[in-house]
């Protein structure tokens, strides 16, 4: 998928894409459920194009026309779900989708989505075929019990392809779906707002590809596994305002590639002695994380950003 690796945020666009971006808009449903198919070669643009729809005002606000009939299901690689309901059940042409590489649902309601007409089950031909090629999915503020918990095929049968998975806002996650583990084309992993996610399993370990592995303001978050050491390719590591997490783990030193680690607001977070290994990692903390490190290892660059009076992250008690 061109230009964009990630899916999460909202892209920058090159110069000659906006005329393509303002006739994709007019594509799609702006009342209740917004849906647009993109198919196209690879290096087209297609993800940054999906995924700067998902971050447009006026694509929540406005009214258009788009119809499911309309999609041409058979070569469709990017699905958006754009909702604004508290339930939905899926319309028997998603069923055809069999190239589907990108899966983005991002709820724009008051509430969280409950997704149990929407479980893995029934965007599926048989056995999950539909979904073999997926390579991107973003689940934001969705109640995923229903979603994993339910379904009788592990995820990593039902998307053995997976690349990128980010899981926003889910605050019914208490922990990660049974088998996300063994899907080890993973390489970035983003699990953030998650509140009452407390622990990860030791099996993460097994994501040998991971590159990327952010859990920003999981707040309820007490430790991570010594297993997160054998992840030999991670390269960004971000647990900031996870303010729950006790320490990070004894083997944390054994990530080679370790590059960058952001640290804010994880004063309480205790460092092990492994960390006098980094040779070439910048850290990105607050004033009295930083002291820390500097006590252990004086080798890396640490990073200080401007003080971030923001508390939109805290959850009620």
């Amino acid at each position: 998928m061109g230009g964009s690796t990630q899916i999460d945020g909202n892209p920058k666009f090159n110069v000659g894409l906006d005329e393509q971006f303002l006739k994709l808009k007019n594509e799609v449903l702006k009342n209740g459920l917004s849906i647009l198919g993109f198919t196209g070669l690879g290096g087209s643009w297609k993800t940054t194009l999906a995924t700067k729809l998902c971050w447009d005002e006026q694509v929540e606000n406005d009214t258009c026309s788009s119809y499911w009939s309309n999609i041409q299901a058979a070569e469709a690689e990017v699905l958006i779900l754009t909702l604004h309901t508290n339930q939905y059940s899926n319309p028997e042409i998603i069923n055809q989708i069999s190239k589907l590489i990108v899966l983005i649902v991002t709820n724009y309601g008051f509430h969280p989505f409950q997704l149990e007409n929407f479980n893995l089950d029934q965007i599926s031909i048989s056995s999950f075929t539909a979904l073999k090629n997926l390579k991107r999915l973003s689940l934001y503020m969705c109640n995923m019990s229903q979603v994993f918990e339910t379904n009788t095929i592990p995820i990593s049968e039902a998307l053995p392809n997976l690349v990128e998975l980010s899981i926003d806002y889910c605050k019914d996650m208490v922990q990660l779906p049974t088998g996300l583990c063994n899907i080890t084309s993973l390489v970035n992993l983003t699990i953030s707002n998650c509140h009452k996610l407390s622990s990860l399993p030791k099996e993460i370990g097994n994501l040998e590809n991971l590159e990327h592995l952010r859990l920003s303001s999981c707040t309820d978050l007490e430790w991570l596994p010594d297993s997160i050491g054998r992840l030999s390719n991670l390269r960004l590591l971000d647990i900031s305002k996870c303010i729950s997490l006790r320490s990070l783990p004894e083997d944390i030193g054994n990530l080679s590639n370790l590059r960058s680690l952001y640290m804010i607001n994880c004063a309480g977070c205790e460092l092990p002695y492994s960390v006098i290994n980094f040779e070439n990692l910048k850290v990105i903390c607050d004033e009295e994380t930083a002291i820390s490190w500097e006590d252990l290892n004086t080798n890396i660059k640490i990073e200080i950003p401007q003080a971030d009076v923001n508390l939109n992250w805290l959850h009620p008690i």
